[in-house]
C-alpha cells in the first residue's frame, strides 16, 4: 500500500517513514502543503497522514483542496493541536481519524492499516495483479497461481513498489530511497541481497520470470 506522509519536522517524519517502510508500506513524503498537494494530484495513495502546522499550506486548507478535487483517500490527521475543538475542526474539514502527538508509533500504524481497511474504493484496487501474480493490498497476501507465497515485510514493499511501476526500470538508488529510505551506497550490496530473495519466492519455481535485471541499470517487473 501507498502512504503519502506530510510533516515538517524531520525527526518525526523520518520515524513514522521508517516505521512505516518496515512494516511493508510505500511511503512519499511533503514537508510542505503545496508539495503534498501536487503529489496527491499526480499519485493515487491509499492514506494520508498529515500534520496540522504546515509551511507554505496548512493542514486544513490542504485537506479543503483535496476534498475540494474530489481526491477522497482516506486522511489521518497527526498533530501537536490536541483540543477537543481541534479535533472536531480537522474532522469536520475532512479528515477521517485525528491522532495526537507525542503518539505510539504501533496505534498509529494499527489506524492506518483501520483507515485502509475502511476505504470505500472497489475491490479491484484494493488488488495487484501481474499475470499470474495477485497481490492483495488490503490482506497483504500474495499468491502466483495455486501456491500462496510468504513474504517478508521488505520483500512485500519490494514487490508492491516493483508492481505499482511495471514496466518502468527501478534503479537500485529508487529501491534504496523507497524500500530503507536511505541514500544508495554502492559498496553495499543489500538491494541485489533483498531482489534475490524475492525472485527465489516469486519466480524460482515458474518458468516465466517476473522480475527482470536491466544491465547496469536496475529491474523491471512485466508479466509479458
Amino acid at each position: 500500500m501507498k502512504v503519502l506522509l506530510v510533516e515538517d519536522d524531520p525527526k518525526i517524519a523520518s520515524f513514522v517513514a521508517k516505521g512505516l517502510h518496515e512494516a511493508g508500506f510505500v511511503v512519499d513524503s511533503a514537508e510542505d502543503g503545496e508539495q503534498a498537494f501536487q503529489l496527491a494530484k499526480e499519485f493515487n495513495y491509499d492514506v494520508a497522514i498529515i500534520d496540522i502546522m504546515l509551511p507554505k499550506l496548512d493542514g486544513l486548507s490542504l485537506i479543503d483542496l483535496l476534498r475540494h478535487r474530489r481526491i477522497d483517500m482516506p486522511i489521518l490527521v497527526l498533530s501537536a493541536k490536541h483540543t477537543v475543538d481541534d479535533r472536531i475542526k480537522g474532522l469536520q474539514r475532512g479528515a477521517d481519524d485525528y491522532m495526537v502527538k507525542p503518539f505510539i508509533f504501533a496505534e498509529l500504524l494499527a489506524r492506518v492499516q483501520a483507515l485502509a481497511r475502511r476505504s470505500s474504493k472497489p475491490l479491484e484496487s484494493n488488488r495487484i495483479t501481474c499475470g499470474d501474480l495477485v497481490v492483495d493490498l488490503l490482506e497483504r497476501k500474495v499468491r502466483r497461481g495455486n501456491l500462496v507465497i510468504d513474504l517478508q515485510p521488505k520483500e512485500y514493499a519490494l514487490l508492491e513498489y516493483l508492481l505499482r511501476n511495471r514496466g518502468r526500470t527501478i534503479s537500485k538508488t529508487m529501491i534504496m530511497e523507497q524500500i530503507w529510505d536511505m541514500h544508495f551506497d554502492p559498496q553495499t550490496n543489500v538491494v541485489d541481497v533483498l531482489v534475490c530473495r524475492l525472485r527465489n519466492k516469486i519466480d524460482k519455481n515458474f518458468a516465466h520470470k517476473l522480475i527482470q535485471t536491466i544491465r547496469g541499470i536496475g529491474y523491471v517487473i512485466a508479466d509479458s
